[in-house]
């Protein structure tokens, strides 16, 4: 099977999976920004995504270059600061993706999620601007309101954390072969 890894990342994190991804299986890895109409040539795709507002970074630009997505297998890796872990966040990851993307290519796709991490010192001024709105917002809530999205972000408000964990993917390594 033609394969073929696509990440896309912001900060850098998305990188460095799809990059330790590409290094383990020998499947070329390129950002979605490189994306031409040749993915059709592909039979197999594995799209690594950077979590930003609920969306997954490039995923909908790239998705539109794929002619015949019925014929395709698709792995989707969704990369974020909420601990996928905790049922609750992967629960809220999809119900996003189930109102970006069409029915047919939800229940067709393979989806797994990691956890990235963050430097708010290297955030551009919009993303710094919409994570304190949001941080504002949340510390108000009640405790018992906030969600455990909510919790993880209070207490790595402004900091910088990596929850990059290498070993998170022999799951979606198997799922490959």
């Amino acid at each position: 099977m033609n394969k073929i890894i696509i990440y896309g990342s912001c900060y850098g994190t998305t990188k460095q999976y799809a990059e330790e991804l590409s290094k383990r299986t020998n499947i070329k890895a390129v950002s979605f920004k490189e994306v031409t109409s040749q993915i059709n040539e592909y039979d197999n795709i594995i799209y690594l995504g950077g979590l930003y507002a609920g969306g997954v970074l490039g995923l909908l630009k790239t998705l539109k270059k794929i002619k015949n997505i019925s014929d395709k297998k698709i792995i989707l890796v969704t990369v974020g600061l909420a601990d996928p872990t905790i049922e609750e966040n992967k629960t809220n990851i999809r119900k996003q993706l189930k109102s970006q993307i069409s029915k047919e290519i939800f229940e067709n796709i393979t989806i797994f999620h990691l956890r990235g991490g963050i430097d708010y010192s290297k955030l551009n001024f919009g993303h710094k601007t919409m994570l304190k709105l949001l941080y504002n917002s949340v510390k108000r809530l009640p405790e018992d309101a906030q969600t455990a999205e909510d919790r993880a972000m209070i207490e790595t408000y402004n900091k910088k954390v990596n929850f990059v964990d290498f070993s998170s993917l022999d799951k979606i390594i198997n799922e490959i072969e």
